[in-house]
């Protein structure tokens, strides 16, 4: 984020109409700004790269590179930006790639203006965003079809309350259910969250979540 508290964003999609549309959208907004736009996945990488986004609105299917394969790159630069997918279509493979991918969030370009803006905010603060019909279960199909990764965190690496906090989030509840659950404040589960990202080495929420299922910290089907 600029000096300014301005979210900078850069538009990665191939129709100059709909780029032109979010440009609209974004641009009224007085705390973020459209810095550059991208008319395919290579496009999306060289102006990253040149311009160092916070937020990349980066579309699916686009020629020369696709939109997965240019969020994964984007992500190996320097300091990178959140990417926010939007798509057309709600197909369950693109969801799972784009978590693989190291994606903060999923939307379907129907969404109206406002869930857009609130969108871009909450990826550029660091939460992990999903369409309202991607549900736990769906990121229990991704994971249930990868192979195991990194092991399942040593007890002495995260505290108990931590622990606490990465099996609700795994669950999909935002930070002020979470607080509510535990009757503990907003503040000191953004603080409980922060660390735990940390300790795990991990870029943010949805990396958190995928981790939790991945690792066999939390069981897929499982209670929270």
């Amino acid at each position: 984020m600029s000096a300014d508290g301005v979210i900078r964003v850069l538009l990665a999609d191939d129709q100059t109409l709909v780029r032109d549309g979010l440009r609209a959208l974004i641009d009224r907004e007085p705390d973020m700004r459209v810095v550059a736009e991208a008319a395919d996945g290579a496009e999306a990488i060289a102006l990253t790269r040149q311009h160092r986004p916070d937020v990349v609105l980066m579309d699916i299917r686009m020629p020369h590179i696709d939109g997965l394969t240019a969020t994964a790159r984007v992500l190996t630069l320097p300091e990178p930006p959140r990417v926010l997918v939007l798509t057309t279509f709600d197909r369950n493979e693109w969801v799972y790639d784009a978590l693989r991918a190291g994606a903060s969030g999923f939307l379907l370009k129907d969404v109206r203006g406002d869930q857009l803006t609130h969108a871009v905010r909450t990826v550029a603060e660091g939460e992990a965003l999903l369409a309202p019909a991607i549900t736990r279960r769906l990121i229990e199909q991704f994971v249930a079809r990868q192979p195991a990764g990194r092991a399942q965190p040593p007890p002495d690496v995260l505290t108990e309350r931590e622990a606490e906090v990465l099996r609700l989030l795994a669950a999909g509840l935002s930070n002020a259910e979470i607080a509510d659950r535990l009757v503990i404040g907003h503040s000191t589960v953004k603080t409980h969250v922060t660390r735990l990202l940390t300790k795990l080495d991990l870029r943010d929420r949805a990396q958190a979540v995928v981790f939790a299922y991945e690792s066999g910290f939390v069981q897929a089907g499982g209670s929270s």
